[in-house]
């Protein structure tokens, strides 16, 4: 079978090849999935890179999500069977014509949900819900997020909204603003490339019924937007750090954390996915699923490459300017 490998960590446009692998023979527990589509995430290629928070052994296929059929069960499998369309999220080398996953990391999906959400239904949406809980958010609470047109924070927006609490969505440009107007996210986005964005924001608070403050930030930025965001969260609030876009370390103002006794916390969502009880993944699976399936979460797809044109659809040129998350189709 073809798989998309890389036998050294660098840039993925360089290291990663299509070759020619054995097929996946899964073990007690495990099944074999066919491939339909698979998404390139941002930390697949910073894993390529041999940034990520960890490191697979070399050589490895990339991806780590795909939504596929199940071609092979192994012993003591119960619950799925042969042909059964399902997602899977956190696996290992699913830019591939076939992987392997444990079986109770399989999710079956209703005909409701097309493959190109399935693709990326699970990683960053899964994400963004594990984000509202872990800010303790409430119904009626405000939330305020940058990098609000990335996977992350569309699904936010929209499944924040699903659970009554308002988000305030930062992105940079009109250009990125309409990306979230096409999803039908039309209310309080603001724009860092307008001046006063920030006044944007607390006008928006002072519209609101009761005077809110906000309650939780989640900044995907880093660097001094990173610190901006902070300074609009209300007293005793908390700001989830999780991505560094800027490539630059995040700059805080004392004044933002001393006097409103706001809290900075990191995010890894792998890690909350680890940590995070069966009966927690089961209830926010389930949500997620319902979710899609009525349509009230919804994710544009940036464009599908065939697997063979792995080095293009990874490529920074592809990438910078993606418009949703790029898929591949084996």
């Amino acid at each position: 079978m073809r798989s998309a490998t890389y036998s050294n960590f660098g840039k993925p446009e360089d290291v990663l090849t299509l070759q020619d692998t054995p097929m996946p023979e899964p073990e007690p527990n495990e099944v074999r999935i066919k491939t339909l589509l698979s998404s390139i995430h941002n930390h697949d290629l910073i894993m390529i890179q041999g940034e990520y928070g960890e490191k697979p052994d070399l050589p490895a296929v990339g991806g780590s999500e795909a939504v596929g059929t199940i071609d092979a069960l192994g012993d003591e499998v119960d619950g799925l069977k042969k042909g059964q369309r399902v997602v899977v999220s956190g696996a290992q080398g699913t830019w591939a014509d076939y992987f392997k996953a444990p079986a109770d990391k399989v999710i079956p999906l209703p005909d409701a949900i097309d493959d190109e959400l399935a693709a990326q239904l699970i990683a960053m949406p899964m994400s963004a819900l594990m984000l509202i809980e872990f800010l303790e958010l409430q119904p009626g609470q405000w939330l305020i997020h940058n990098g609000a047109n990335g996977a992350v924070g569309m699904s936010l927006a929209q499944l924040a909204s699903e659970r009554g609490i308002n988000s305030i969505n930062v992105v940079r440009s009109e250009d990125s603003k309409q990306e979230l107007v096409d999803l039908g996210i039309t209310d309080n986005t603001v724009k860092t490339e307008d001046d006063d964005w920030q006044q944007q924001v607390k006008d928006i608070l002072k519209q609101a019924t009761g005077n809110p403050s906000i309650r939780g930030a989640v900044d995907a930025v880093g660097g001094q937007p990173g610190g901006e965001l902070l300074s609009l969260v209300g007293k005793d609030g908390v700001m989830a750090s999780l991505g560094g876009m800027t490539g630059k370390p995040l700059t805080l103002n004392p004044n933002d954390l001393i006097f409103k006794q706001t809290q900075v916390k990191g995010f890894w969502g792998a890690v909350q996915m680890e940590e995070a009880t069966p009966e927690t993944l089961q209830r926010l699976t389930a949500e997620l699923i319902d979710r899609a399936a009525t349509s009230k979460l919804k994710l544009p797809t940036g464009g599908i490459y065939p697997l063979e044109d792995i080095k293009k659809a990874v490529s920074e040129e592809v990438q910078s300017d993606k418009k949703g998350k790029i898929l591949l189709k084996p």
